[in-house]
C-alpha cells in the first residue's frame, strides 16, 4: 500500500483563512430578512449583497492576479489578508445599504485573488497525486465556516444585530494572517512575468470550456440557496430561529461533500468524480422543486444538497488547474484566477435566476433555474472530455 503524503503545513494555514472567508461570504445568506428589515429594503435588494459580492470577485479576481503575479506569492497573500479584513470593518460600521455594499465588494476583490493564489499555491507545496485532496484541504475552510460559523452567526445576526458576527470574521482573518506568515514559504512565480504569457490562458478554448462548466455546476444550487431561509420559513414553515439551525445540517454535507469530492478526485479523477455529483445535485434540485413544503422531507434533502453542491469545488479546480497545465502551463496562477471568477459567475448568475422567480412571488420555483444550469453543466462536461 502506498504511504500517505503528509500534506504541508502551509496548505492548512491557508485553509484558516479560507474559514474566515467562508464565514464573510455565506453568512449573509443566513441574516438577510435581518439586514433587508433593518436597512429598510426588499429580500430582492438584500440579495445583491450576494449577487453583486460574487461579480465583484469574478470581474476582481483575474485583473489583480495579473497585477500582483510577478510579486513574492508570501507578501501578496498577507496584503490580500489585510484587505479582506479591512473591506469587513467597513462592513461592521455600515450606517446605510451602499456602504454595506462597498465593504462587500472590498472583502470580495480580496477573497477571489487570495483563493486564486493559494490555489496556484497548493501545486507547489504538495506533490502532484495529492493535488485533489490539498486543495479540499484549503476549501475546507469554507464548508467549516458553512457547518459552524454560519449557522451560529446566522442565529446571532437574529436575536442582537446582523454586523456582529463579522467581528468574529475579523477574529479568524487575523488568525490565519498569523498562520499564513509562520508556514507560509516565500514562493515566487517560477517564470518570468508577461501579461501576454498570463492571458495565453484565454486563447485556448477547452479551458473556457472548463470555465462555462464550473458556471454552471457550482452555481446551479444558489438559485436556491441564496433564499434558503426565507424558503425554510415562509414555504417549510419552520421557525427563524430552527432554519437558522437547520444550516447545520447543510454545513455538515459541505464539510462532507468537499473531502468526497477531493479524495474521489484523487481516486476516480476529476471529470468521472464530477459526472456523479452533477446527477447527484440533479436529482435533488429536482426533489427539492416537489417537496420543499414537507418538514420531514426538507432535512434529508439539505444533506443531500450540501453534499452534492459543494462536492464539485476541489473537483472543478483541480480540472482546470489540469487543463491550464496542459494547454497553458506558464499561465496557471492566471488560469485559477479565471476559475474562482467562474465559481462567482455562477453564484451570481444563480442569484439572479432566482431573484427573477422571487421578484414574482414564485419563491418555490428558484429550484427551477438551477435545474437547467446543471443540465447544460453535465452538456459541457461531456464537450471537453475529447480535450482531456
Amino acid at each position: 500500500m502506498m504511504k500517505r503524503e503528509k500534506i504541508h503545513s502551509g496548505v492548512w494555514a491557508l485553509a484558516i483563512t479560507s474559514f474566515a472567508i467562508g464565514l464573510a461570504e455565506f453568512i449573509v445568506v443566513g441574516i438577510l430578512p435581518t439586514i433587508a428589515h433593518t436597512f429598510d429594503i426588499s429580500i430582492v435588494l438584500a440579495g445583491k449583497l450576494v449577487g453583486i459580492y460574487a461579480f465583484a470577485l469574478a470581474i476582481g479576481t483575474p485583473v489583480l492576479v495579473l497585477l500582483l503575479s510577478q510579486f513574492n506569492r508570501k507578501h501578496v497573500l498577507i496584503g490580500l489578508i489585510i484587505t479582506f479584513i479591512l473591506g469587513n470593518g467597513i462592513c461592521i460600521f455600515a450606517v446605510n445599504f451602499p456602504m454595506l455594499l462597498l465593504g462587500r465588494i472590498v472583502t470580495a476583490i480580496a477573497h477571489g485573488s487570495f483563493f486564486a493564489f493559494g490555489a496556484s499555491m497548493v501545486m507547489q507545496l504538495v506533490v502532484k497525486q495529492q493535488t485533489g485532496r490539498a486543495i479540499a484541504i484549503m476549501f475546507s475552510g469554507l464548508t467549516i465556516a458553512m457547518v459552524i460559523g454560519v449557522p451560529l452567526g446566522s442565529l446571532i445576526g437574529y436575536l442582537w444585530h446582523w454586523s456582529i458576527p463579522f467581528f468574529a470574521v475579523i477574529l479568524f482573518a487575523v488568525m490565519g494572517l498569523v498562520a499564513v506568515f509562520k508556514y507560509i514559504p516565500a514562493l515566487t512565480t517560477t517564470n518570468h512575468f508577461h501579461f501576454k504569457m498570463q492571458l495565453d490562458a484565454l486563447t485556448h478554448y477547452p479551458i473556457w470550456l472548463m470555465l462555462l462548466l464550473t458556471i454552471l455546476s457550482f452555481g446551479a444550487s444558489f438559485s436556491a440557496f441564496t433564499f434558503i431561509t426565507p424558503i425554510l420559513v415562509n414555504i417549510t414553515g419552520f421557525s427563524y430561529t430552527i432554519a437558522s439551525m437547520l444550516l447545520i445540517i447543510f454545513g455538515i454535507a459541505t464539510f462532507i461533500g468537499n473531502t468526497l469530492g477531493g479524495t474521489l478526485t484523487v481516486k476516480l479523477g476529476w471529470q468521472k468524480t464530477l459526472f456523479y455529483f452533477c446527477i447527484a445535485l440533479l436529482i435533488t434540485l429536482t426533489c427539492l422543486s416537489m417537496l420543499m413544503s414537507y418538514q420531514v422531507l426538507m432535512v434529508p434533502l439539505l444533506f443531500v444538497w450540501g453534499i452534492a453542491a459543494f462536492g464539485v469545488s476541489p473537483t472543478l479546480q483541480t480540472g482546470v488547474l489540469t487543463m491550464a497545465e496542459r494547454y497553458s502551463p506558464k499561465s496557471i496562477d492566471f488560469s485559477s484566477a479565471l476559475n474562482i471568477s467562474a465559481f462567482n459567475l455562477g453564484i451570481t448568475l444563480g442569484e439572479t435566476s432566482g431573484s427573477y422567480f422571487v421578484a414574482k412571488q414564485q419563491l418555490s420555483q428558484t429550484p427551477l433555474a438551477g435545474i437547467a444550469m446543471i443540465c447544460g453543466a453535465m452538456m459541457c462536461l461531456a464537450m471537453i472530455k475529447k480535450y482531456s
